[in-house]
Protein backbone atom coordinates (compact mmCIF):
# COMPACT_ATOMS: atom_id res chain seq x y z
CA UNK A 1 0.00 0.00 0.00
CA UNK A 2 3.15 2.88 0.47
CA UNK A 3 4.07 1.87 -2.69
CA UNK A 4 1.32 2.70 -4.39
CA UNK A 5 1.09 6.13 -2.36
CA UNK A 6 4.94 6.88 -2.81
CA UNK A 7 4.58 8.56 -6.84
CA UNK A 8 1.66 10.74 -5.67
CA UNK A 9 3.93 11.95 -2.66
CA UNK A 10 6.66 13.13 -4.90
CA UNK A 11 4.39 14.15 -7.08
CA UNK A 12 3.77 16.86 -4.55
CA UNK A 13 6.71 17.24 -2.97
CA UNK A 14 8.42 18.28 -6.33
CA UNK A 15 5.52 20.74 -7.15
CA UNK A 16 6.34 23.47 -9.42
CA UNK A 17 4.63 25.57 -7.42
CA UNK A 18 6.63 28.29 -5.75
CA UNK A 19 6.76 28.41 -1.97
CA UNK A 20 4.95 31.30 -0.07
CA UNK A 21 8.15 32.68 1.15
CA UNK A 22 9.63 33.29 -2.32
CA UNK A 23 7.24 35.22 -3.47
CA UNK A 24 8.97 38.38 -4.10
CA UNK A 25 9.39 41.04 -7.00
CA UNK A 26 12.88 40.95 -8.17
CA UNK A 27 14.00 43.91 -6.32
CA UNK A 28 12.84 42.23 -2.89
CA UNK A 29 9.78 43.52 -2.52
CA UNK A 30 7.08 41.58 -1.47
CA UNK A 31 4.27 39.81 -3.42
CA UNK A 32 0.96 39.01 -1.20
CA UNK A 33 -0.58 35.94 -3.94
CA UNK A 34 0.25 34.74 -7.69
CA UNK A 35 -2.23 33.73 -10.09
CA UNK A 36 -1.49 31.15 -12.65
CA UNK A 37 -3.58 30.55 -15.86
CA UNK A 38 -2.80 26.52 -15.95
CA UNK A 39 -2.88 23.36 -14.08
CA UNK A 40 -2.30 19.41 -14.74
CA UNK A 41 -3.51 16.37 -13.28
CA UNK A 42 0.26 16.50 -12.99
CA UNK A 43 1.68 18.12 -9.30
CA UNK A 44 4.68 19.16 -10.58
CA UNK A 45 3.07 20.80 -13.94
CA UNK A 46 1.04 22.93 -11.72
CA UNK A 47 1.23 26.97 -11.70
CA UNK A 48 2.05 27.16 -14.97
CA UNK A 49 1.01 29.19 -18.24
CA UNK A 50 0.51 32.92 -17.66
CA UNK A 51 1.27 34.11 -13.83
CA UNK A 52 -0.14 37.24 -12.17
CA UNK A 53 1.62 38.98 -8.97
CA UNK A 54 -0.94 40.52 -6.69
CA UNK A 55 0.89 42.96 -4.23
CA UNK A 56 -0.44 43.52 -0.34
CA UNK A 57 -3.33 45.85 -0.27
CA UNK A 58 -4.70 45.05 -4.08
CA UNK A 59 -8.24 45.41 -4.62
CA UNK A 60 -9.64 43.99 -7.57
CA UNK A 61 -13.38 43.71 -7.75
CA UNK A 62 -13.15 43.44 -11.33
CA UNK A 63 -10.47 41.55 -13.10
CA UNK A 64 -9.26 42.97 -16.00
CA UNK A 65 -11.10 40.21 -19.36
CA UNK A 66 -8.02 38.40 -19.84
CA UNK A 67 -7.94 36.65 -15.93
CA UNK A 68 -11.76 36.83 -15.70
CA UNK A 69 -12.54 33.14 -14.70
CA UNK A 70 -9.26 31.96 -15.68
CA UNK A 71 -6.74 31.36 -12.55
CA UNK A 72 -6.17 27.96 -12.24
CA UNK A 73 -3.74 27.65 -9.48
CA UNK A 74 -2.42 30.04 -7.34
CA UNK A 75 0.30 30.82 -3.84
CA UNK A 76 -0.66 32.80 -0.79
CA UNK A 77 2.73 34.37 0.21
CA UNK A 78 3.54 34.43 3.93
CA UNK A 79 1.33 36.02 6.59
CA UNK A 80 -1.05 37.15 4.14
CA UNK A 81 -4.58 36.49 3.12
CA UNK A 82 -6.65 36.00 -0.39
CA UNK A 83 -9.93 36.58 -0.41
CA UNK A 84 -11.42 35.40 -3.96
CA UNK A 85 -15.45 36.19 -5.40
CA UNK A 86 -16.89 33.86 -8.11
CA UNK A 87 -18.72 36.80 -9.18
CA UNK A 88 -17.81 40.47 -10.81
CA UNK A 89 -17.41 43.75 -8.16
CA UNK A 90 -16.98 40.78 -5.12
CA UNK A 91 -20.49 39.09 -5.88
CA UNK A 92 -21.10 35.66 -5.64
CA UNK A 93 -19.60 32.85 -3.70
CA UNK A 94 -16.28 33.95 -1.38
CA UNK A 95 -13.43 31.63 -0.40
CA UNK A 96 -10.15 32.99 2.02
CA UNK A 97 -7.08 31.69 1.26
CA UNK A 98 -4.03 31.51 3.87
CA UNK A 99 -0.14 31.07 3.39
CA UNK A 100 0.28 28.01 1.07
CA UNK A 101 0.10 26.77 -2.53
CA UNK A 102 -3.13 25.84 -4.18
CA UNK A 103 -1.72 24.01 -7.51
CA UNK A 104 -5.09 22.81 -8.89
CA UNK A 105 -8.26 25.12 -7.98
CA UNK A 106 -10.30 22.24 -8.98
CA UNK A 107 -9.95 20.46 -5.93
CA UNK A 108 -11.10 23.09 -3.83
CA UNK A 109 -15.71 23.18 -3.62
CA UNK A 110 -17.30 26.00 -4.59
CA UNK A 111 -20.62 26.20 -3.22
CA UNK A 112 -22.24 23.33 -1.28
CA UNK A 113 -22.57 20.25 -3.96
CA UNK A 114 -21.15 21.82 -7.05
CA UNK A 115 -18.82 23.20 -8.62
CA UNK A 116 -15.03 24.23 -7.82
CA UNK A 117 -13.06 27.48 -7.15
CA UNK A 118 -11.08 26.32 -11.09
CA UNK A 119 -11.40 29.89 -13.57
CA UNK A 120 -14.15 31.14 -11.75
CA UNK A 121 -12.40 33.26 -9.53
CA UNK A 122 -13.37 37.37 -10.85
CA UNK A 123 -12.73 39.55 -8.12
CA UNK A 124 -10.18 39.78 -5.19
CA UNK A 125 -8.65 41.20 -1.88
CA UNK A 126 -4.92 40.37 -0.56
CA UNK A 127 -3.33 41.35 2.39
CA UNK A 128 -0.39 40.65 4.68
CA UNK A 129 0.58 41.50 8.41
Amino acid sequence: FSLLLLPLLLAVAGAQCPAPAELKTVNGTRICAMFYTNNSPYYDQCCGGKSLQVMPGEDQPYLPYAWNNDISSLVVGTRCELKVWSKKGKGGNTKKFTSGAVPRLQEIKRGLLFGDWNDCISSYYCKCN
